[in-house]
């Protein structure tokens, strides 16, 4: 019987072939819609149930609209709490995005192109953040926003937002940052540029992909938030649209159908970022896994 090693000009054994996956196997395409049918499937029913009235959601709960209602959305899209609450996330959101962007790069730029002493120590302490979430440090956390005196306002939800956002955007953008020749910072200092003006004109360019992708996440990241809002907001006038899916479920828990219509505009804005841009984000984490 012959061997399915290989032998080398020596007669050693070389390394035994790999096996390639067949991709065009038809079980693959049958697990992949599986995945698919059942991430989909939740979005799915809320977003036909607000086309429901609540009498077809009792009588049938997984059935289609017959006929469809478009009475829910408009009362929603028409209601001053959802455009109120979408502004909110909107100023969370931007607000963060643009903080962790601006001092995610300061603070990779330094890691990744100058040695000083501690730069590892450093390094490891934002590595070390990404095992804390958010919801482990929430109490003094709290406790800490309330001695500054930001409890029921954005600004004691977008600071927190930004400080715990850091470590995954230095993790994904240093090794860009590092992916930079030296020469090209060599030629901007001969030209006369200062250590500010070859990040700005020159690193920022050259990282936007990992600055795309940290953007998007930390967007994204605060539009999801919950347990934050939900320590530090009180008034229901800065509630962002996590927290105003749960007020207006409490407010309105015997129409269903309308619960639904607002869940769907609620998540929809943050579905479609993340569907619009979600080459970016694989293109840019798979750039900092190479560098």
């Amino acid at each position: 019987m012959m061997s399915t090693s290989t032998l080398t000009i020596d007669g050693a054994a070389g390394p035994r072939p790999r096996r390639s996956i067949n991709w065009s196997h038809p079980l693959t395409y049958f697990i992949a819609l599986v995945f698919i049918a059942v991430s989909l499937a939740p979005v799915l029913y809320i977003v036909l149930g607000g086309f429901r009235t609540n009498s077809q959601i009792t009588v049938d709960p997984a059935g289609l609209p017959s006929p469809w209602n478009v009475g829910n959305y408009i009362d929603v899209l028409t209601g001053s709490t959802f455009w109120q609450e979408v502004g909110n996330s909107t100023i969370a959101g931007v607000s963060t995005t643009v903080g962790v962007v601006v001092l995610g790069l300061m603070v990779s730029f330094v890691l990744a192109r100058y040695n000083f002493r501690g730069r590892g120590a450093i390094y490891a302490l934002f590595a070390a953040g990404l095992m804390f979430p958010i919801t482990v440090a929430i109490t003094p956390l709290y406790i800490l926003v309330k001695d500054l005196g930001l409890v029921n306002s954005l600004a004691g939800v977008i600071i927190p937002q930004i400080a715990f956002a850091l470590p995954t955007t230095v993790i994904i953008l240093v090794p860009f940052l590092k992916a930079i020749p030296d020469e090209i910072e060599e030629a901007a200092a001969i030209d006369g540029a200062s250590r500010i003006g070859f990040l700005v004109r020159m690193v920022v360019p050259l990282a936007i992909p990992g600055i795309i992708t940290v953007g998007i996440l930390a967007f994204i990241g605060s539009w999801n938030s919950y347990i934050l809002p939900l320590f530090i907001l009180s008034d229901q006038g800065n509630y962002t649209l996590p927290l105003g899916v749960q007020a207006f479920s409490s407010q309105y828990s015997v129409d269903t159908a309308k619960v639904l219509a607002f869940t769907s505009l609620s998540m929809l804005p943050a579905l479609a970022f993340f569907t619009v841009f979600q080459r970016r984000i694989v293109g840019g984490l798979t750039g900092a896994v190479k560098g």
